[in-house]
């Protein structure tokens, strides 16, 4: 195991010089990759006076997920303070946006010894809960050392994930077995986790179903749809990755969908502006969100170029297409569409969420398809028939509820 983690760290310093010039480039496009750097290497000016109950969210979609579990956490430890960790400064954007002034936010640093030894000296946690597919082995092995019970919850290891680790395997394995436990999103994940070495794995169910939509963005939502002229069809192009919006642009030119409005939301803020590029080069009539004016007739695309409305975009289109599935990323969260009842149509690309998209399609939630022009033609056929429509919206909000209870039987793992 010192070897194995030797060697880790070793290659960690070699790479450091790339993750600095990373930070730099992914600051050309978003300039908060600049902001809180010594955090990286457990420098903090935060404090609390309170002990912590220290949850890592990497970036959007884990800070979400953590939602109903940092609330549940609140209501159980009322005498300690919630430390939210990030990676992304998406993430710790939505962090402040969920959470406010609840909780204490700041950078989990890199994986190197020293950094993690400040990060866990200067915070103290009573307790460290990871989500979803965090695995540092130094961090897992600095806080065995200081007795910090530390839980990997909402895990999640997909077949292209699971190969990668097993070709660390033994660092893998022995990093795994010095967690205090393994809350998984699944009887296939934690058999993944199984095979690489864990010991102390149970599938307690994926905690994106306990996430309950924000009220005001359904409202919010219903508002917009009603000012889009309630005899247009509305297509969302939901969280869209780097070449899917050029897929469903040459979709529509070859799909003829009278009146038909999409909305189109890029995954990541900094590709708001390209998209819009994009949208101009192909002569789109378009118009943003953030503008907030009333959508004209001659619309075709409404670019959702916002952060945290996601839930207000479902709830104001008729059906989504999941971004993220047209080409190989994995897919986005699809669960946020069925939450609001939103139709949910997704491409061959799902493995970041297999087993969701599985019971999803088998629940009359969802249907999967090929490409964009599958996509497309499938919209289409559900525009037309606005009773399967209805039946898809009611299986998603009955599929939600079915498999509901994720954060208590996670919070049932945690002992400190």
């Amino acid at each position: 195991m010192i070897k194995s983690r030797f060697g880790y760290t070793l290659l960690l310093c070699a790479l450091l010089p790339q993750a600095l010039l990373h930070l730099l480039w992914r600051a050309r496009r978003q300039p908060a990759y600049l902001e809180h750097i010594a955090e990286r290497f457990g420098r903090y000016a935060v404090t609390a006076e309170q002990p912590l109950i220290w949850v890592h969210a990497v970036s959007v979609g884990e800070t979400r997920a953590a939602e109903p579990l940092i609330d549940a956490l609140q209501k159980k430890y009322p005498q300690h303070r919630i430390l939210l960790t990030h990676m992304t400064p998406t993430g710790r954007e939505t962090g402040e946006a969920l959470f406010g002034g609840r909780v204490l936010r700041c950078y989990l640093p890199y994986d190197f010894p020293f950094a993690v030894a400040r990060f866990l000296d200067h915070f103290k946690p009573a307790c460290g809960i990871l989500l979803e597919t965090e695995i540092w082995p130094n961090l897992i092995h600095a806080c065995r050392v200081r007795d910090v019970s530390l839980y990997l919850v909402n895990a999640r290891l997909s077949e292209k994930s699971f190969r990668r680790y097993r070709r660390f395997a033994a660092l893998a394995a022995a990093s795994l077995r010095e967690l205090s436990g393994i809350a998984a999103q699944s009887e296939r994940d934690a058999g993944h986790l199984h095979a690489l070495g864990a010991t102390t794995v149970q599938a307690t169910g994926n905690l994106k179903f306990d996430i309950v939509p924000d009220p005001e963005l359904v409202a919010r939502g219903r508002a917009w749809r009603d000012a889009y002229d309630r005899t247009r069809p509305v297509l969302l192009a939901a969280s869209t990755r780097e070449g899917e919006e050029a897929l469903l642009l040459q979709a529509l030119r070859d799909i003829d969908i009278p009146q038909l409005l999409v909305v189109m939301v890029p995954r990541h803020p900094q590709r708001f502006d390209e998209v819009a590029a994009l949208l101009e080069r192909e002569q789109v009539a378009f118009q943003r969100r953030s503008a907030g004016q009333p959508i004209a007739a001659a619309t075709r695309v409404v670019l959702g170029d916002s952060m945290g409305e996601m839930t207000a975009y479902y709830s104001a289109c008729d059906v989504a297409i999941i971004g993220g599935s047209l080409l190989p990323f994995g897919a986005q969260n699809l669960l946020e569409a069925c939450a609001v009842g939103c139709p949910v149509i997704i491409g061959p690309s799902s493995y970041n969420f297999a087993e969701a998209t599985e019971l999803a399609v088998a629940a009359g939630a969802a249907q999967q398809v090929s490409d964009a022009r599958a996509a497309l033609t499938a919209a289409c056929k559900l525009f037309d028939d606005r009773a399967r429509m209805q039946s898809m919206a009611q299986a998603g909000l009955e599929f939600i509820r079915g498999h509901q209870g994720a954060t208590a039987r996670t919070l049932e793992l945690i002992h400190f």
